[in-house]
């Protein structure tokens, strides 16, 4: 696989002159860029294909300083940096990285853990690093977010090394173990160990990001209801359920109608056929009729990037009122309160925008069986621009406004974030240069994003890639890549940024 994977990474070289010569950048900057493309494309594909072997995702029964595959990926970064002549410090659920001895440093922050995947949904494992299922594709779990950008930060950093460019900054290469999963055990370091004073976040899109919605969830639950005798007679709808974990929009939902008919069939069937982008199958068990939709996955921040198979099951269902079980008062609740858009237009006043940092999103996630009822995650990505107490008032009001009128028994909990903007970052300039420079692209503003990276932890943090604007981002989806031209691109740009910042 190496040797595929070395052909294609020398071929892509040849696509990568720089498309504006920008004054503004140094020669030693450029220069440094240029070699590293020249030099490192076959050893940082490998090194790439190493990282995302090691399954790195949570497990909730083993912390990440003690999970084998976490301690794994570890080692292999530590064997890395030493091959690369960088040093290494272990400090449990952190890694630190670095080139330089000055006490003056630049932050480079990335994560080593990666989300939850289902198998079969991918071609080759992935875990396996594939080149060949999709030509110009390097397809697996981590190779967006965030292993691709750990790999190229590190062979930035060997670039400048080999160059001895005179640094009066000390670089560091931050790897959190536990991103995708808990935040507090870097809460907790960051309490101790004092960071640099200036960072770059390599998690999210260019050009730079200064703001980030906040986070936010809405659990819905329906209780299991006793059916009346009356209605075992009509169908029924038994189960409803769909998605994989929080933060992906949901590629599988699923339902279960008991006491169906043909004509019910026809009519759901005539119903998802209008839909865009959805694929149903529909199998009967006697008179039971299950039906299965398959939408697409897509990094919750991006919900526009994705198809939500629980939104569109629910939407392809609405053919006659649905009563007497939880699964009912689900998919009644979701028709009423969330429909198939995106930001929450039909949630009474919850819906906003804010100029710069746009509209709030609204995502079904995750339904699921419990306890005998149902219960629903809501994903949300908001904006500044409103209160936390007044969006939780607005969700409370229109949803116990809804189940006065359908299921009494129903209820709600929030959990509810702040959104984050940046307001010092005087690096910021640099690296827009560096941006128009690498890819010709002139004029570039800061953007905001829908999802939480922890530049919100480090002082003067933005986040710098990997992904381009106007492109889908992989990452959370069953369908993570980055393209081998667009690992090369990264490489010079974040070679050309750490000289620029630490010279």
């Amino acid at each position: 696989m190496l040797k595929k994977l070395t052909m294609t990474a020398l071929l892509v070289q040849a696509a990568f002159q720089p498309a504006v010569q920008a004054a503004s950048l140094s020669d030693a900057a450029t220069a440094t860029a240029r070699y590293a493309l020249d030099t490192y494309p076959q050893q940082m594909t490998a090194a790439l294909a190493a990282m995302v072997s090691y399954n790195t995702v949570a497990d909730p029964a083993i912390t990440a300083d003690k999970n084998p595959a976490h301690l794994g990926f570890k080692q292999l970064l530590k064997e890395e940096a030493a091959r690369l002549g960088l040093d290494y410090k272990d400090h449990g659920y952190v890694v630190v990285i670095g080139l330089g001895e000055s006490a003056d440093r630049v932050g480079i922050i990335t994560h080593g853990d990666v989300q939850p995947v289902n198998p079969a949904k991918w071609a080759k494992s992935p875990f396996e690093l594939d080149s060949t299922s999709e030509p110009g594709r390097l397809i697996a779990r981590g190779a967006e977010d965030d292993k691709g950008p750990i790999a190229t930060a590190m062979y930035a950093m060997k670039a400048i090394k080999d160059q001895k460019v005179a640094l009066k900054k000390r670089l560091e290469l931050y790897v959190y173990m536990a991103e995708e999963s808990d935040w507090a055990p870097l809460e907790a370091f960051l309490k101790d160990h004092v960071p640099p004073q200036m960072n770059i976040t390599l998690d999210a899109e260019y050009p730079v990001v200064t703001a980030e919605k906040g986070w936010g969830m809405v659990k819905v639950t329906m209780p299991a209801l006793p059916v009346p005798a009356a209605a075992g007679k009509g169908p029924l709808l038994r189960e409803f359920a769909g998605g994989f974990f929080g933060s992906q929009i949901p590629e599988d939902a699923s339902a279960v109608i008991a006491n169906a008919t043909p004509a019910l069939e026809k009519q759901i069937r005539a119903r998802a056929a209008r839909q865009k982008g959805m694929r149903y199958q529909y199998a009967w068990q006697g008179r039971e009729l299950k039906i299965t939709a398959l939408g697409l996955s897509a990094h919750s921040s991006k919900p526009e990037d994705g198809v939500n198979a629980i939104s569109m099951l629910a939407d392809a269902l609405k053919v006659q009122p649905w009563k007497a079980t939880a699964a009912a008062g689900m998919v009644t609740m979701l028709n009423d309160l969330v429909g198939t858009g995106i930001y929450g237009e039909r949630f009474g006043k919850a819906a906003y925008r804010d100029d710069f940092m746009g509209p709030m999103t609204v995502a079904p996630t995750v339904l699921k069986q419990k306890d005998g009822g149902i219960e629903l995650n809501i994903n949300l990505r908001r904006p500044r621009g409103k209160a936390t107490a007044q969006l939780q008032a607005e969700f409370q009001q229109a949803f116990d406004e809804w189940k006065r009128t359908h299921v009494q028994q129903a209820s709600i909990a929030m959990q509810i974030g702040e959104p984050w903007v940046q307001g010092d970052a005087p690096q910021v300039p640099v690296l827009l240069d560096v941006f128009s420079h690498y890819t010709g692209i002139q004029n570039a503003k800061p953007t905001s994003i829908g999802g939480g990276t922890n530049s919100r932890l480090f002082p003067k943090a933005v986040a710098f890639g990997p992904a381009m604007p106007g492109t889908p981002y992989t990452g959370h989806s069953e369908h993570e890549f980055i393209t081998t031209k667009q690992l090369m691109l990264n490489l010079q740009m974040y070679t050309a940024v750490l000289v620029e910042l630490a010279r």
